[in-house]
């Protein structure tokens, strides 16, 4: 079989904290002194039966981690080691996900904070060539005024280059808050040129899809696997063009579905979506990348359908129009050439551009 490290993707649903390694993260609380809850140094930290949403158990977890981050170096840490572990799984275009809100009192506020994670999404993309774009997130849990209040940060960074703020997006429980509310944090947004990447369609299903797709006009959807249940608004979306990133540990882990082999990844391929596999949080559900393509080779999907999936990954990034031309001319390389063929490397600054 050919080597799936070599595959050329893009890595579009990965948030800051949840990017953290487990070893760092032991690392740091040891240093702080801080105890850990037990269940985050298990196997699979979030597994829920299936029909339970674990969301509470994955919500306590990430405070717990996300407590851990209060300095820049740390900040910086995180970014570099992400790059890092995305390099080695084949990824060529980072959109790392932040809710600069959550880190700003220990580094001076908002904009510093933002400006963190920038200057090293740069740094991390001229070290391992993985280029790096940020996703400023706002969080259901709070006032849609906040929401406001980072659309217009993200306006001042907004970009398509590596180390700027390529989207806005709507994260946290889907349960919690009125998405009507945050349209206009999103308008703010696209009047910078941000794309709308709001989480969507995981814990609930087709209506709540609907609605995000009605306020806030994405241009992906973070998850939208539920989606799926409803074939008719399925076609709608692929009809519009909106893409989907899909994280099919994450649903497992959360309890939306009882096991990979029922993540409805085959149906949505299967109908056209534009798909990007994503990790999510592989700090909580301990799976990378790179294991959802390996969930997808499992549950039967060719070494073309792989190629496929690289390209809509590519596709549905906000890389520029060169670099994705760039990266498919790769994929298409990686399926022809023999099983388990070294990568061809990339010519010096290329990757960067």
């Amino acid at each position: 079989m050919k080597d799936l490290a070599a595959l050329p993707k893009a890595h579009l649903h990965l948030h800051f904290t949840g990017a953290m390694r487990p070893a760092t993260m032991i690392e740091l609380a040891q240093k702080q002194r801080v105890r850990l809850p037990g269940h985050l140094l298990e196997t699979d930290p979030m597994r829920v039966p299936a029909g339970a949403r674990g969301w509470f158990r994955f919500q306590r977890s990430y405070d717990s981690a996300r407590a851990l981050v209060r300095t820049e170096e740390v900040m910086r840490r995180i970014i570099r080691e992400a790059a890092e572990d995305d390099a080695r799984e084949g990824s060529v275009r980072l959109e790392i996900q932040v809710d600069p809100t959550s880190y700003a009192p220990w580094v001076g506020g908002l904009t510093p904070a933002l400006e963190i994670v920038l200057d090293e999404a740069r740094l991390a993309t001229a070290a391992t060539g993985v280029q790096v774009a940020v996703i400023v997130a706002a969080s259901r849990m709070k006032h849609p005024l906040d929401a406001r209040t980072l659309a217009r940060l993200a306006s001042q960074y907004a970009g398509d280059q590596p180390g700027e703020v390529v989207a806005f997006g709507l994260s946290n429980d889907e349960t919690a808050g009125d998405t009507s509310q945050f349209s206009l944090a999103f308008r703010i947004a696209r009047r910078a040129g941000l794309a709308g990447v709001p989480h969507g369609g995981e814990l609930l299903g087709p209506e709540h899809v609907r609605d995000v797709v009605t306020h806030l006009k994405p241009a992906r959807l973070g998850h939208g696997v539920r989606a799926s249940e409803d074939p008719e608004l399925l076609a709608r979306l692929v009809d519009a063009e909106i893409a989907f990133e899909v994280c099919p540990a994450s649903n497992v882990s959360l309890g939306v579905f009882p096991d990979l082999d029922q993540v409805p990844l085959r149906k949505m391929f299967n109908a056209g979506a534009t798909i990007a596999l994503g990790a999510d949080d592989p700090l909580l559900f301990r799976s990378r990348l790179l294991d959802q393509y390996e969930f997808a080779r499992n549950v039967g999907f060719s070494d073309a359908e792989l190629a496929q999936l690289a390209a809509s990954s590519i596709d549905a990034s906000l890389a520029s129009p060169s670099n994705k031309a760039k990266w498919k001319r790769q994929i298409r390389a990686w399926l022809e050439a023999p099983d388990n063929a070294e990568p061809a490397e990339a010519s010096e600054g290329e990757s960067a551009r």
